[in-house]
């Protein structure tokens, strides 16, 4: 992997991970395209980036975690159905991530439930309480995500909709729930791989995290003023257009590099 594809695959997980339209989908794809997906770095490079995603909500919303340990309980109870499914299911999870049919099928029905999801769950203008039973049922609809081209924002957000909560409310809980998801799955890929990073990747890796922080930081700002005033359809038509542009692709017998 060069530096400059290690920058494209940043700033795509930078702009993607936060927005409901699947990041790991889009840096298969990304991957697929470049030719490097079959590459074991590049497998690692696109699970370790996500640290820098992580960071950008530490500092965007560094005050929130400062808050009473009933919000840490509350991210720990949400985070905890995927902890243990991911943990049960990582080798199918795995397998997944290397099937390009999956991530555009995934595309195209979540972008058919995201054109409607604006009238099953309508915008609550008054914040609620998020109780220990919605985090949980929060962390059920993040599990899944694990279906590459889901996108775990998307269905996180939709499940903080579909409790009660407002679209603001949702996303900044999403946000706050990939603290720890996407930190226990980044640290437990590091620590799978760690023997075989070399020297050199070290550098890309770096390199790769701070292009993710910057541009996830700009993509929060976005989506949130976005999402308030717009809802989810835009990202729907999206998905919708990119899923079938890659079934087309495949059925035509174009080849991604793909294991």
């Amino acid at each position: 992997m060069s530096i400059w594809q290690a920058i494209i695959l940043a700033i795509v997980e930078g702009i993607t991970e936060f927005l409901p339209v699947s990041s790991t989908g889009h840096m298969i794809i990304a991957s697929s395209f470049m030719g490097i997906s079959h590459l074991e770095f590049t497998k690692m490079f696109t699970v370790n980036i996500q640290f820098g995603a992580i960071l950008s909500v530490l500092v965007l919303y560094w005050k929130r975690f400062f808050q009473t340990t009933d919000f840490y309980f509350k991210l720990a109870v949400a985070f905890l159905p995927a902890a243990i499914i991911g943990f049960l299911l990582n080798d199918f999870i795995d397998a997944l991530l290397e099937n390009v049919i999956v991530v555009a099928v995934s595309l195209l029905i979540g972008g058919i439930i995201l054109l409607f999801i604006d009238r099953i769950a309508n915008d609550k203008t008054e914040e609620k309480e998020i109780t220990y039973w919605t985090a949980l049922k929060i962390g059920f609809f993040q599990c899944i995500a694990m279906i590459p081209g889901v996108s775990r924002s998307a269905s996180t957000i939709i499940g903080g909709m579909l409790q009660g909560l407002s679209r603001k409310q949702a996303a900044e809980f999403s946000f706050f729930l990939a603290v720890p998801t996407m930190a226990a799955a980044g640290g437990y890929k590091l620590l799978k791989t760690y023997d075989s990073i070399k020297q050199e990747d070290i550098q890309t890796l770096l390199i790769g995290n701070l292009v993710a922080f910057v541009v996830a930081m700009l993509a929060i700002k976005f989506f949130i003023s976005f999402l308030t005033k717009y809802g989810f359809k835009v990202f729907g038509y999206y998905r919708i257009i990119l899923g079938l542009i890659l079934l087309s692709l495949l059925a035509s017998g174009y080849k991604l590099d793909i294991v």
